[in-house]
């Protein structure tokens, strides 16, 4: 089995231990293929397509303290065909992380240390290792490993899960890239971001269904923020501009340091989807922050957008500890949220959904931009670390919820909608997550009914190895793999 114990890493660190660095955080050494998985129950034989999972797995120790986003990327996929499924894992291919295979150790510090030394940074200037650790997204036939803070997306097959290349959309992207894009399935298009701490603070795009950048422009903010994610409707795109802002005062001084400026407003910008900067319309707020949208879609005069929303990403460390503000900082604290943007009055009106702990939220994405009735949320745990104790499925019409949780030491990760074959809805299909056993330390691929989370899992698929918790999934169908599956 793959686990920490036994590597060159080293989890102590100013002589504590850090916890993103031990037990089911630990890195996984090696990258394996494998097939004839021990099923507990059956797999579904309309089930087809590949669950893919990104997180942070750091390869080699750096110089300082590590912060779990330190961690180079590595991709988890499960590929299910006919009943079967197959199980293959593949680190990230970034220009860093070959840098530094070569180099044979570290080259770059983290994130909570000074990053002057470091060989190279992203295309603004920040000096910190795009490790396209965070999400994974599937367009155009191919899957975009992408990072937090805005770097170089990463191309990779979606079954072998090899990095093809940097993608440059053929030669048209300039500048960074976002974290999380959004793809509408009926028109073939992809939206972006691009943020930086110089001017322009934020730029928007469009990659068309041909797979080239079709539209960009620049949206005008007051200085530089850290947006994370945005929304798309049918017709425009809705973009922010929230109270929580890089310390320029350290980031002159060679650090990266957050400030949540309770004093100003959360503001959206709505535009249309290939519409000029000069063209948006702000729309002001609560503060807050906002690290994951649900979805968003267009009602008569209206807009609605539905997100989990942070009241304060700024949790005070409680304890003494070298690694204090970045435990406190992933202490994740969201609520469902409800914004509704008035495109005839410019009134935004706002409120809870739902007053329980719930994250990394998916849809079914054939409804990405239109109005979903389903979410599912993974439940935060109460614990000193981030960790998902459980799914819950949100029924957005009615308010009604349902749980699944996965027991006692076991930790799920997000849990996209993986439609059935010939599906009919948001619903009409499954749920997939990673779940490891801190207690046995070895991981496996629950699989539930996304219409009846209270039936518990369809199959548990077990495998040879422990996934690290880590951050963001897709669902790729079959159909859309074009005759790969």
């Amino acid at each position: 089995m793959n686990n920490y114990a036994g590597t060159a890493l080293k989890p102590v660190e100013d002589g504590e231990e850090n916890p993103y660095l031990l037990g089911v955080y630990a890195p996984v050494v090696a990258e394996i293929t494998a097939d004839d998985l021990e099923v507990i129950g059956e797999i579904p034989r309309d089930l087809n397509g590949v669950y893919l999972r990104n997180g942070p797995n750091r390869r080699h120790p750096a110089t300082g303290r590590y912060h779990w986003f330190d961690g180079d990327g590595m991709i988890h996929g499960l590929h299910f065909e006919n009943g079967r499924a197959r199980y293959v894992n593949r680190w990230v291919r970034t220009e860093a992380f070959d840098a530094e295979s070569r180099a044979g150790h570290g080259l770059w510090t983290g994130v909570m240390e000074d990053p002057k030394g470091n060989p190279f940074g992203n295309g603004h200037g920040l000096g910190l290792k795009d490790s396209a650790n965070t999400d994974v997204t599937f367009f155009n036939g191919k899957l975009l490993a992408t990072w937090y803070l805005c770097g170089t997306p990463r191309s990779l097959d979606p079954l072998s899960l090899e990095t093809l290349g940097p993608e440059t959309f053929l030669g048209t992207l300039t500048g960074d890239f976002m974290a999380h894009p959004k793809v509408d399935e009926s028109t073939g298009e992809l939206f972006w971001f691009d943020y930086g701490p110089e001017p322009p603070y934020l730029r928007y795009g469009v990659v068309g269904a041909d797979g080239t950048v079709a539209h960009t422009t620049n949206i005008e903010l007051p200085g530089p923020r850290l947006p994370h994610d945005m929304a798309i409707t049918e017709n425009h795109a809705i973009l922010m501009d929230l109270p929580l802002i890089q310390n320029q005062e350290a980031r002159h001084q060679g650090r990266y340091k957050l400030h949540f400026d309770q004093t100003l407003p959360s503001r959206f910008a709505v535009l249309p989807r290939h519409g000029d900067g000069s063209r948006v319309r702000w729309f002001e707020a609560a503060p807050g922050y906002i690290y994951h949208v649900v979805n968003a879609w267009e009602e008569p005069g209206e807009i609605v957008m539905d997100v989990c929303r942070v009241k304060d990403p700024h949790h005070q460390p409680k304890i003494e500890h070298p690694l204090a503000r970045m435990l406190a900082y992933l202490r994740l604290d969201a609520q469902l949220w409800r914004y509704r943007f008035d495109l005839t009055t410019g009134r935004t009106t706002e409120g809870p959904r739902d007053d329980d702990n719930t994250e990394f939220p998916t849809i079914d994405s054939r409804v990405v931009g239109k109005r979903n009735r389903y979410a599912y949320n993974v439940h935060i745990a109460r614990e000193d670390t981030l960790l998902f104790d459980g799914i819950v499925r949100y029924d957005l019409h009615t308010g009604a919820r349902q749980d699944h949780r996965f027991g006692a030491g076991r930790w799920g990760s997000e849990a996209p909608f993986a439609a059935r074959d010939n599906s009919t809805g948001e619903d009409d299909g499954y749920l997939v997550s990673f779940v490891t056993d801190e207690r046995e330390g070895r991981s496996e691929v629950v699989v539930l009914d996304a219409a009846d989370l209270d039936a518990g899992p369809v199959c548990r698929v077990l495998l040879p190895t422990r996934v690290p918790v880590g951050f963001h999934a897709t669902w790729v169908r079959a159909d859309q793999l074009g005759g790969r599956g």
